[in-house]
């Protein structure tokens, strides 16, 4: 991205390919805006502006966030409100986030063509909500969370503020920098916050705040610490049920967890639906941050970490596994699964390996015979959105619209089928058709099948499910992207671009800030790369394209939501394949990226993964 030098240019960012300014028409451009921060992308817009991703060359290139206000009206009382938000954010950042390391730090704050620039420290790591996208928290993680960030909370009301938007997108866990230690809470957006004196107190104010997590009192302008205190309650107790309030198409709230009639949680209510109990000590912190009337609440943070510390350790769960499929809930305990380790790995700005965390998994083997195994990592259920929106860089009309999916657990290989697992497969019975044992280019028992059609994937799966007695079958589109992403909403499972350390493709291309490396021109052994998604699946980016179930769709208008094969409709004589290959671009890698085939067709970039469905009974 380039920057307009002109000072009185009021939206000096513009595409690398332009040689004037598209907003002044000066030829005065750089790559680094006031001389000094390297602007690499968009990461959010509104009506008041942007936010921008960039490095500071003046701190030996410190990734930091730019906010750019700029409204698009003038003259409103709206716009002036907004303006004093935007200074006051600026105010807070200086005054608390110098003084704490889980606030972000003011960097710079300028007024530049027109418009206002807040500088910030940019917190590399994920949000709670991402987090929750990948398994609702347990009663260890609700009481680390606590634990956290209580103490922030303290600090900010001993300096007289009120954050006013405490909620899971407003708190990161900064990706840590060593691979066994966690990272810490930061709390983010100081927008909204509020100054507190005796006399702002005593009057309504602005009414700034959340549906879902705000309480009576905040959402009629009467803002306290006591609000903050309960909205870290409605925080822990949303990641604890995994339901979150969202607006149904006529505009209505649905919120699973809070009857606003009779202004009653009913988080105890969707956790034994869930099979799931917490401590009584935990339930009744949690219930007295969420009492309805201020005086029923704590009255400082500080009385929150004194029940907290008074609690004893958490009762020890029951050994029985419980998930909840399309029929109600299923008892998986019966099959078997057995635990692994594996890396999870984050790409940072410097398109290193920003962070390493040692996590572990739960998978089925099966035994294939002569020594043969096949891995199937258990896939918990959830919700995530598929597609790309429309600032992805190098997405396809195709991969829209962005929309939400809804997918029961089901088991999923960790590798792409191995050549070793086609041939075992191959020499069981036939089902429908004959299959090739060694169709593959590139030979390696440990290498990827490729040279596969979707028919004989389908075979694959047919003798596979008679040999084990088990439902195998290729996956759906939406459960193959829901698996890549693995609860992440970036373009890749492991962050905003890709790097040659792990992922095979044509590296001769870059993504996003990523750099050029080798370009292998084969396949590889699977799982070489040594990192997994946040599920534990292993080369869902690049080395061969895999296979899904589904009829070719043009967009996914009228898309199943609950991740079933989508097999009406659309052209049925192409299927669908995700993940890129060795050969691919490092765009068509993406989590999003999809591509049709003829169900015949065999190519040394084809390859298969397999599912295996939960039963309803064991």
């Amino acid at each position: 991205m380039q920057c307009c030098q002109n000072p009185q240019c009021q939206n000096p960012f513009n595409p690398d390919i332009n040689r004037f300014c598209q907003n002044c028409g000066s030829n005065q451009l750089s790559e680094l805006f006031r001389h000094r921060y390297r602007v690499l992308k968009i990461l959010g817009a509104g009506g008041f502006g942007k936010t921008y991703l960039a490095e500071d060359v003046e701190r030996l290139d410190d990734p930091c966030v730019i906010k750019q206000f700029a409204p698009q009206f003038t003259g409103t009382a709206i716009l002036q409100k907004a303006t004093e938000l935007f200074k006051h954010e600026a105010r807070q950042l200086y005054e608390l986030g110098e003084n704490h390391s889980q606030i972000p730090r003011l960097i710079a704050y300028f007024e530049y063509g027109k418009s206002l620039y807040l500088v910030q420290e940019f917190i590399e790591g994920q949000d709670l909500l991402e987090e929750l996208k990948q398994n609702p928290f347990n009663e260890e993680q609700i009481r680390e969370i606590l634990a956290e960030l209580l103490p922030v909370l303290d600090f900010i009301h001993s300096h007289n503020v009120i954050h006013r938007d405490i909620k899971p997108e407003n708190i990161i866990r900064r990706f840590p920098q060593q691979s066994l230690k966690k990272g810490d809470l930061v709390l983010i957006d100081f927008g909204g916050a509020k100054q507190i004196t005796q006399t702002s107190l005593a009057r309504p104010g602005t009414g700034i705040y959340t549906i879902g997590y705000a309480p009576t009192e905040q959402m009629a302008g009467k803002a306290s610490p006591a609000s903050d205190l309960y909205a870290l309650g409605a925080t822990c107790v949303r990641l604890l049920t995994q339901c979150l309030p969202e607006f149904d198409q006529s505009g209505q709230l649905e919120d699973l967890v809070y009857d606003a009639t009779n202004a009653e949680w009913l988080w105890r209510e969707r956790l034994q639906e869930k099979g799931l109990t917490i401590s009584n000590e935990l339930g009744q912190i949690l219930d007295k941050l969420l009492q309805h009337l201020p005086r029923n609440r704590y009255e400082s943070a500080k009385e929150v970490i004194k029940d907290l510390n008074s609690i004893i350790q958490p009762h020890q769960t029951s050994s029985t596994l419980t998930v909840k499929g399309q029929g109600g809930f299923v008892n998986i305990s019966g099959l078997g699964l057995k635990s692994f380790a594996y890396d999870l790995v984050k790409v940072g700005l410097r398109n290193n390996i920003s962070s390493r965390q040692r996590r572990q998994a739960k998978y089925l083997p099966e035994d294939l015979g002569n020594g043969v195994s096949l891995e199937m990592v258990f896939i918990p259920g959830g919700e995530c959105w598929m597609g790309s929106s429309q600032i992805e860089e190098g997405r396809y009309n195709h991969e829209s619209p962005l929309h939400r999916v809804t997918i029961s657990p089901f088991l999923m290989a960790k590798t792409p089928i191995t050549q070793a697992q086609w041939k075992a497969v191959a020499a069981l019975p036939e089902v429908n058709q004959f299959l090739n044992p060694d169709p593959s280019r590139f030979k390696g028992a440990n290498r990827p099948v490729e040279n596969v059609s979707w028919h004989d994937a389908i075979e694959f799966c047919a003798r596979l499910s008679q040999y084990t007695k088990r439902q195998y079958r290729l996956p759906s589109e939406a459960e193959w992207e829901y698996a890549c992403r693995a609860g992440t909403s970036t373009p890749f499972h492991f962050g905003e671009t890709i790097i040659p350390e792990l992922a095979n493709y044509n590296a001769n291309y870059t993504y996003a800030y990523g750099v050029k490396g080798e370009y292998r021109q084969e396949t590889t052994p699977v799982g070489s790369f040594q990192v997994a998604n946040a599920f534990g699946l292993y080369d869902m980016h690049g080395l061969v394209l895999e296979w899904c179930a589904d009829f070719w769709h043009e967009n996914y208008n009228g898309a199943p939501s609950d991740g079933r094969v989508w097999e009406f409709g659309g052209d049925d004589t192409h299927r669908l394949l995700r993940g890129g290959s060795w050969v691919s671009y490092p765009r068509s890698c993406r989590s999003a990226y999809r591509r049709k085939s003829t169900p015949d067709g065999r190519v040394d970039v084809y390859g298969v993964r397999v599912v295996c469905s939960l039963p309803d009974e064991l």
